[in-house]
């Protein structure tokens, strides 16, 4: 009878692997300030790996693919840091869907939506340039459009089980309009093409998201009514 076979246990160390996490990151600005300013397709994995003071293995070793690196990316920006959290998880997504008030929830709405949009900067133009041309891309940017309506759709669904949407508003076309609002183009348009402060949409987005939702226009809400 054969000796029972000894398992090594891994060991996992905790310095090996802040440097991993650091050489991810690196990686990671290097890959969004160079697909920022190049645009995905012009943008090389090897460029990327070169900006970051690393191999070029190293880069196919983290994320596989340029594609596997704006979903990480993307990823990183969208959440705000590099928990393992969905946005349904995030205790400023929770604080949303929590808060009872739905005047105070679209203005807590409003502030996410503005930082997120501070947060992914020019890497929507980078995904859905790369969408053109990237099967991966394509598909990560129409994941992005699903998941952001379904996070819409979520916060609506609290507003309308306190009966707090406008009269005549069922809850797909409080979506529609809560999703349309929300969308990175309108910020592109008002914030980088109009030159709106990020406080003016902010403000913006959450007058209007009231009055649109719940029919309650700035003056109305300012005279408590």
């Amino acid at each position: 009878m054969s000796p029972p076979v000894k398992r090594t246990r891994r060991y996992e160390s905790p310095r090996r692997a802040a440097q991993a996490a650091a050489t991810r990151r690196q990686i990671l600005e290097s890959a969004g300030k160079l697909f920022e300013r190049d645009g995905y397709e012009a943008t090389t994995v090897a460029a990327i790996a070169a900006d970051a003071g690393v191999a070029l293995k190293t880069v196919y070793v983290a994320f596989e693919t340029k594609s596997g690196l704006v979903r990480a990316l993307w990823n990183l920006r969208l959440r705000g840091d590099d928990e393992e959290l969905t946005v349904q998880d995030r205790a400023w997504y929770r604080e949303v869907l929590d808060e009872r008030d739905a005047a105070r929830k679209l203005r807590l709405a409003a502030r996410n939506s503005r930082a997120v949009k501070e947060r992914v900067g020019g890497l929507f133009d980078v995904i859905r340039g790369g969408a053109t041309t990237d099967p991966e891309i394509r598909a990560l940017w129409s994941r992005i459009e699903s998941e952001f309506h379904a996070n819409q759709r979520m916060i609506v669904e609290t507003i309308d089980a306190t009966d707090a949407l406008r009269p005549g508003l069922d809850v797909n076309r409080a979506a529609d309009l809560l999703w349309t609002l929300n969308h990175p183009d309108l910020w592109r348009l008002l914030v980088r093409e109009r030159g709106w402060t990020p406080d003016e949409f902010e403000q913006w987005l959450g007058d209007t998201a009231i009055a649109q939702l719940l029919g309650v226009t700035r003056r109305r809400a300012r005279a408590g009514t």
